[in-house]
């Protein structure tokens, strides 16, 4: 039976998602528990630039740390310094009478948690889920079985996520979306449906692509949505009006996501829409806490992390597009627009 892609669930499903997206937070704060980083900290107030001298670390990772301690109001950063509020101060540190460091002592040994301390130190993504014998998860979706898996996975989520998205979307005047990482197409497939004046591209690499054409063709869209093959970091396919990111940006390193927004500033003609979809942290990093919490677990697991809306703007100002402003779509995303100069 075909599914009706602008229709939504009749109950609330999003604690369901964010049980899993946030599975990893707590062990990223077991790890720095482990490190007493926030004695450390609590004698110490420093830079991101201090954090990693002082304990060996790199940028990435200790960005994502910090932005989940600041979302959950442990420390503040005031001109670029991260100092500890007082819960931390008196919650976290040693030679307070509150103090829980004890209750998490048990945990230090947990294999996530001493994942996390390695991509501290390294900023090289651990195994997917934790599994050291894994592919880089980049190169496990080259391999046929894991493919398939996870693209069912995101199918999954993207099932819910993407009538939101599509919903909010003003596409008035566009005709063709090119859908850049596409997974499984969902995101392509639910726009066009939204928006019946469309059609769209559902482009990735192979084998993700022949899964895309299949289940695509299973929700009755190929009159609608076509399928293209090729690498992102190549080059992306012209004759689009409307380029769509979405839950692919914070898979990547900043040097990839400033090479994949060349790329589509590249392919895009002038005035040309571009579509970040994504977990987007605010501009200050303070939260919104739960995606900052899932950050952690593309910090552990990939080269990427959730990025904020400033780090987002700045890149597409750079690439040269006229960035707009952050829509929430109220199901754990939300995007964010520009117009190619």
């Amino acid at each position: 039976m075909l599914h009706d892609l602008t229709s939504a669930p009749a109950t609330d499903p999003l604690n369901i998602y964010r049980y899993r997206d946030c599975l990893y937070a707590v062990d990223l704060i077991t790890a720095a528990l482990s490190l007493d980083f926030f004695t450390w900290l609590s004698a110490n107030p420093s830079t991101l630039e201090g954090i990693c001298a002082h304990f060996g670390f790199t940028e990435r990772p200790v960005d994502t740390m910090m932005t989940l301690f600041a979302s959950n109001g442990w420390v503040q950063n005031i001109g670029g310094v991260y100092s500890l509020t007082e819960t931390a101060r008196e919650h976290l540190v040693a030679g307070s009478v509150w103090d829980v460091r004890p209750y998490y002592a048990s945990l230090h040994e947990r294999p996530i948690a001493r994942d996390f301390i390695e991509v501290l130190k390294s900023d090289k993504p651990a195994g997917w889920s934790g599994d050291k014998a894994a592919f880089d998860w980049h190169k496990a979706m080259e391999q046929e079985d894991f493919a398939r898996k996870f693209t069912a996975a995101m199918d999954c989520r993207g099932l819910y996520l993407s009538q939101a998205l599509a919903k909010k979307l003003d596409l008035t005047g566009r005709s063709r979306l090119l859908d850049i990482g596409a997974g499984s197409g969902i995101y392509a497939c639910a726009i066009t449906a939204q928006h019946t004046h469309m059609k769209a591209i559902a482009f990735d690499q192979s084998p993700v692509d022949r899964i895309a054409g299949k289940l695509i063709a299973e929700r009755g869209c190929a009159e609608r949505v076509s399928v293209a093959t090729g690498n992102m970091f190549d080059g992306l396919p012209e004759g689009c009006d409307v380029h769509l990111f979405s839950n692919v940006l914070h898979d990547w390193g900043l040097p990839e996501v400033k090479k994949l927004l060349a790329a589509s500033h590249a392919a895009l003609p002038i005035g040309g829409m571009l579509i970040i979809h994504d977990a987007i942290i605010k501009a200050d990093k303070t939260g919104p806490l739960h995606v900052a919490e899932y950050s952690c677990l593309l910090m552990h697991s990939t080269q990427g992390k959730c990025y904020s809306t400033g780090e987002y703007a700045e890149m597409l100002d750079k690439a040269g597009f006229v960035p707009g402003a952050y829509h929430d779509t109220a199901v754990a995303r939300g995007f964010m627009t520009a117009i190619r100069r």
